[in-house]
């Protein structure tokens, strides 16, 4: 009942006419420092308003990579006064930093498509891109191509098979929280198991 509820009230907040400003609002975030993906928002949003999908897609791209920027430019400006206290908070980070330093160095922009499309956390690409001294143009428009192909897989997806989509979600809620809740946790374990297994600055790839 719980999650029903809590369903419910997703959706009606999906509909509301301010959702795009929250949606932007999380995807800017989120970029930087936020936990939680803006693609939580993107599902009901375009279950409530299948009219508005390209809209919503368009808006969490440009608000997710306006906050790529923010993070990268806090990498490149401000690591000893922003980055390095989190990393002596966290020392875990500052091993992945280096390991994708490294990656950088070999891959280039390839490191932030991956990063921008896939569950690795955005966050990390993005402050790493800048204190990697990255290009900020060729990292702005990967980040651009990757957010924008993973929202728009999902909001298409949506757009064209959502009543039906819906309507199985709500049949198996509790199911398919459980995958979701399950997914998530192994994609953190996954991305610690890659990067955690390197010791160094020595790209794992």
């Amino acid at each position: 009942m719980l999650l029903r509820n809590l369903y419910d009230r997703t959706m009606q907040l999906a509909a509301h006419p301010h959702a795009i400003w929250w949606l932007a609002g999380i995807a800017l975030i989120e970029s930087i420092f936020f936990p939680i993906p803006p693609d939580v928002l993107i599902i009901p949003m375009v279950l409530a308003a299948r009219a508005q999908a390209w809209r919503i897609v368009t808006v969490a791209t440009m608000a997710s990579v306006f906050g790529g920027l923010i993070g990268y430019g806090i990498g490149y400006f401000a690591y000893e006064s922003i980055v390095e206290p989190m990393i002596q908070i966290f020392p875990n980070y500052g091993s992945k930093y280096n390991v994708f330093h490294d990656c950088y160095q070999i891959y280039g922009g390839w490191v932030v498509g991956i990063g921008g499309f896939s569950p690795i956390p955005y966050k990390v690409i993005t402050v790493a891109s800048g204190l990697a001294q990255h290009d900020v143009v060729t990292f702005a428009i990967v980040s651009f191509i990757s957010r924008g192909a993973r929202f728009l897989i999902i909001a298409g997806l949506l757009w064209k098979f959502g009543s039906q989509i819906r309507a199985f979600i709500e049949s198996k809620l509790t199911l398919l929280t459980a995958i979701f809740v399950t997914l998530l946790i192994g994609g953190f374990i996954f991305f610690k198991i890659l990067f955690g297994a390197s010791s160094g600055s020595t790209c794992p790839f």
